[in-house]
């Protein structure tokens, strides 16, 4: 850790030895593990407040993504643009208001006959999308 080597150790030993007296030594020594202990623990909350911090930031940046993707109206908004930026599809969309205090006014629509013949069915080559004249029914 200090790159300390036995022969810097065994020095530093001797010259406690000599200036704090073999009879005060465990006391200090016991000193410097409680000290070195303490330094540690503090060492260690520090740390772990650094992590929470770095972990809180974290969470608020997802926070705010999820937030921003969970926006509906923003990307409702966003996909109305994309399929109709003109707003030509919303219009005809848009049903009629009906007024709803005059009964007379909304009447349910005409039934058609009975007797009244289905329409010919269309045949898909008959259907032409391309603008050009529509060919003949093959008999």
């Amino acid at each position: 850790m200090f790159d300390i080597g036995w022969d810097e150790m065994a020095l530093i030993a001797v010259v406690s030895l000599i200036v704090i007296g073999p009879k005060d030594l465990p006391v200090v020594l016991r000193q410097m593990g409680r000290w070195t202990r303490k330094a540690r623990e503090m060492a260690s909350e520090f740390h772990r407040g650094v992590d929470d911090m770095v972990r809180e930031s974290e969470l608020d940046e997802l926070k705010k993504q999820v937030t921003k993707v969970s926006d509906v109206n923003l990307l409702r908004q966003e996909v109305d643009k994309a399929i109709d930026p003109t707003g030509e599809m919303a219009k005809a969309m848009e049903l009629p208001a009906l007024n709803v205090n005059s009964a007379a006014e909304v009447a349910p629509p005409a039934l058609a006959s009975v007797t009244e013949p289905a329409p010919e069915e269309i045949k898909p080559a008959e259907i032409d999308l391309t603008g050009a004249p529509a060919r003949p029914p093959e008999p």
